[in-house]
């Protein structure tokens, strides 16, 4: 993806796209995707980074929602399910099948999850991945090494998906951008603009690099900007009502030693109302998550050091070595946009199914959804922005469509699986000069070819761009990245054709961000 090429064309006075679409996250990039498939002419804008609030901080977890069995939303599970089982298929170096253990410390507990697990396996039917299935005390304890015996009587292990959010967008950018779409990250949407009867036409807006105004015509314009749904909602009928409630979910990473076998941990009770996971990721464990509801959404949502502290607390009911403050590598939280049911504060009993709507104007709106859902909710968006816009209608091919990447049998320990059938491409740019095939860091298995592929291919434009996003290493060991910085503000620059001064404001703006995925120790 060239963004010099993308800018040109987004800025082609002369050019009417069929389908604009506002926000870079999983949403956003998923209706880029369908549209361009589809054929219709498509071009998304981004106001950051792709997938920089809430699409790059997830869970990790590709699923159908354990959880939502008990409130019931059985429709929003199957749709889950088979939503997996695509995601699966289609990009199976990014996501990947997890076993899962449920620990069992009470008499009851046993009968109670496992039973609830029957229902997930036959909810699943063929896309199931692996039966669930009880365990001893002594197969719970093999496959969570770590877990606390003392009184453990079993568990239940069933299996659902791991993957890499952040990654996953940025193969999906790049699919996107494989079908035609014109995709651009750091351009803000200024305002709508309005023809007669005072319909959606377009947005002025601005190339935030350039500082140059930019005015985007299209037939119909989709709002995909999650948490922030309701502010463009606002801006196209200051009338409108809020159908967002925003919840915060923080999570914090500690070592491998923590969690070291192959399985994950769900604990499947919390006093929020929620399941919380352990979960082995790039060498580390992942372990959360939160649901608190807020006000106002952060451009950059940091955990709390209460939340901080209920996830340590949490998970030392339950792990042999009680994890402390010290042991925490970095933490992250993200804002989900849930849809609003009543005035409730509970955002943990919130559906994550997914909103539609299209206002007077002709303004799409898509919002709500998890994760694991993006392609069926955009393949909805897309058919009903495809309406609106009078444009010939044309079938989804997505389910049956590979995302960039797509490769099988990469070895999930393998630093560059993440790159899937582009790994080769990356090695190759390690051999172009001396320095590109060094680690920058001990403690992270990454390259500096890694940060030349991420500027040249991927549109990575900043140090967080490559640090947080293109490589996970803000997520995986805040202080190993904020000591990578200088080495990646220089090869970006490089790249980018940037002077000394940009890499000195780059580095400290870098470790200004840092300083969220660090624990407040206040």
């Amino acid at each position: 993806m060239d963004r010099a090429q993308m800018i040109d064309r987004l800025s082609d006075p002369a050019g009417r796209w069929d389908v604009l679409v506002i926000g870079g996250g999983a949403t956003g990039l998923g209706v880029a995707v369908d549209s361009a498939a589809r054929g219709y002419r498509t071009a998304l804008v981004e106001r950051l980074d792709f997938g920089q609030g809430t699409s790059s901080r997830s869970t990790k977890l590709v699923h159908g929602g354990v959880r939502y069995l008990r409130q019931g939303n059985v429709f929003l599970v199957v749709e889950a399910l088979r939503e997996r089982a695509t995601l699966l298929r289609l990009a199976p170096h990014l996501v990947s099948p997890l076993r899962f253990v449920v620990p069992s410390y009470s008499w009851w507990e046993g009968p109670y999850y496992g039973a609830g697990l029957k229902a997930y396996d036959l909810l699943a039917g063929r896309r199931g991945l692996e039966p669930s299935r009880w365990l001893s005390a002594r197969e719970a304890a093999e496959a969570l090494p770590t877990i606390r015996t003392e009184g453990l009587r079993g568990g239940v292990r069933y299996v659902d998906g791991l993957f890499d959010d952040a990654r996953l967008l940025v193969a999906l950018a790049r699919t996107a951008a494989g079908l035609g779409a014109t995709v651009v990250n750091y351009v803000r949407v200024d305002r709508l603009l309005k023809g007669e009867g005072g319909r959606v036409e377009g947005v002025a807006a601005t190339d935030v690099e350039a500082s140059r105004a930019l005015t985007i015509r299209a037939k119909v314009v989709v709002n995909a900007t999650g948490p922030f749904s309701d502010d463009l909602r606002r801006e196209d009928d200051p009338g409108s009502r809020p159908i967002i409630s925003p919840s915060r979910g923080s999570h914090v990473v500690l070592p491998r030693r923590f969690l070291p076998g192959d399985s994950a941990l769900m604990i499947p009770r919390t006093p929020d109302g929620r399941v919380l996971f352990a979960i082995p990721w790039h060498d580390r464990v992942v372990l959360g998550t939160t649901d608190s509801p807020v006000d106002l959404v952060p451009i950059e949502p940091r955990p709390t050091a209460r939340e901080v502290d209920f996830l340590l607390e949490t998970a030392a009911g339950y792990l042999a070595e009680p994890p402390a403050l010290g042991d925490v590598r970095s933490c992250f939280a993200g804002i989900r946009p849930l849809v609003r049911s009543g005035e409730g504060r509970n955002t943990a009993r919130l559906s994550r199914d997914h909103h539609l709507e299209v206002s007077p104007s002709g303004l799409v709106t898509i919002c709500g959804g998890k994760w694991t859902t993006y392609r069926k909710m955009a393949e909805v968006a897309v058919s009903r922005a495809a309406e609106v816009a009078g444009l010939p209608r044309l079938p989804c091919p997505t389910a049956d469509l590979p995302i960039q990447g797509h490769r099988e049998g990469t070895p999930a320990d393998d630093p560059m699986a993440v790159y899937g059938s582009d790994a080769e491409a990356v090695v190759s740019l390690s051999r172009e000069r001396p320095g590109l095939a060094d680690r920058l860091h001990p403690a992270l298995p990454i390259i500096g070819a890694e940060v030349a592929w991420a500027a040249r291919r991927e549109m990575a434009r900043t140090v967080e761009d490559v640090l947080c996003r293109r490589t996970r290493a803000a997520f995986l060991d805040a202080e190993a990245a904020e000591e990578m910085a200088p080495a990646v503000a220089s090869l970006l620059a490089a790249e980018l054709g940037r002077d000394p001064s940009w890499e000195e404001e780059q580095v400290a703006g870098f470790r200004q961000a840092a300083s969220a995925y660090r624990p407040d120790r206040a």
